[in-house]
């Protein structure tokens, strides 16, 4: 195997020979891949790094389906019976937290309001007058009622600011009934099942907010398989056309499924470019234990070269394609088993470049 493979490497390197410089009428002409300074190298976008060993790690591969992250979501929902009677926000929007969503009108929160504005007008003038000139039990009374009054506004679902607001104006034809409920969080809009005019019941459901950009995928695993899997653990999430995002392991369920007999895993997944939506389905490779340590190289750095698999080396100012077996690979690594040691500078960013310069001279030697 060994010889063969010595003499594969050298009937390659003398189809493609070292580069060479030959002299035509009109001036110089330049085969193959000329020197290069790293000036120039980093002028053509060719980038190299050293030879390096690598674990490769085993991996499970599970069906998972994508959800939203329930600790960056929340719902929109009214404390008390109310009416719809305007939207701000709809489905798909982005919105950002303390923004207005809708407008409710309650005659619940009518009264409340109006309770409200009756005891603070009180408690102000108890408390302009003082101890010494009401009595402590008046003081104390009113003190209470616009305290409770207060907490009533605040738990039927105004929020301190607009509870602020309506008392400035102090106002009795201001207490209309009308409140408006905020975002809590950062994120969009991904379900508002209301019509205006709608009444609604304290509990329902208005708005949905999630944050997309970190998802969630759940897949289920064997109780066996678990064993080797541990929070952090990383996870690739493949959604089709070659397509894998990198995540990692948040949460074990610790409960096993009564039906499926499975173990639920959660794994998060950075979506700032929106690949994933919940409800899609995927495919998930999760890796498990560590295998030894081996010579590997970005599987980006292996290119085909008249069907055999080449990485091209640097060598001083020279580059030339050196003949490699690989063996196996594993997320994006690949491993080299002949043709590389440890600290050889290959190429990892620009050989197909170099690849063309190779072609292109061999195509002019034909002719």
């Amino acid at each position: 195997m060994m010889a063969f493979f010595k003499q594969g490497f050298i009937l390659l390197l003398l189809f493609v020979s070292h580069p060479v410089f030959a002299e035509e009428e009109g001036g110089a002409e330049v085969q193959g891949i000329p020197e290069m300074t790293a000036a120039q190298r980093q002028a053509m976008g060719i980038v190299t790094s050293p030879v390096k060993r690598h674990r490769l790690t085993e991996e499970i591969i599970a069906p998972g389906e994508v959800t939203i992250n329930d600790y960056r979501s929340s719902q929109v929902t009214s404390r008390i019976t109310s009416q719809v009677i305007a939207r701000h926000a709809r489905m798909g929007d982005a919105v950002t937290r303390g923004q207005k969503l809708l407008t409710l009108s309650s005659v619940g929160m009518a009264e409340a309001q109006s309770q409200l504005l009756v005891a603070d007008r009180e408690w102000q003038r108890v408390k302009k007058l003082g101890r010494k000139v009401v009595s402590e039990r008046r003081y104390i009374a009113a003190q209470v009622n616009r305290q409770q009054a207060y907490a009533k506004v605040l738990a039927y679902g105004m929020t301190e600011f607009q509870i602020g607001a309506l008392l400035k104006q102090g106002d009795a034809s201001k207490a209309t009934g009308t409140f408006d409920l905020l975002s809590s969080q950062d994120g969009t809009v991904i379900s508002d099942p209301f019509v205006l005019g709608q009444v609604v019941e304290p509990g329902q459901v208005l708005m949905e907010i999630t944050d997309e950009s970190l998802l969630w995928v759940e897949t289920q695993l064997s109780p066996d398989d678990v064993v080797d899997i541990a929070i952090g653990t990383p996870t690739r999430i493949h959604r089709g056309a070659d397509k894998w995002l990198k995540g990692h392991v948040v949460q074990i369920h610790r409960r096993i499924d009564e039906t499926t007999r499975t173990l639920p895993v959660r794994i998060e997944v950075n979506n700032a470019r929106g690949l994933l939506r919940p409800g899609l389905f995927v495919k998930v490779a999760l890796q498990t234990a560590k295998g030894e340590a081996v010579i590997a190289v970005p599987k980006s750095a292996v290119t085909l070269l008249h069907g055999e698999r080449v990485v091209f080396v640097l060598e001083g100012y020279e580059l030339y394609p050196q003949l490699v077996e690989t063996g196996d690979s594993r997320s994006d690594w690949v491993e080299i088993q002949n043709g590389l040691k440890e600290g050889d500078e290959i190429v990892t960013r620009g050989m197909f470049l170099l690849k063309s310069l190779l072609l292109k001279s061999q195509i002019g030697d034909a002719d």
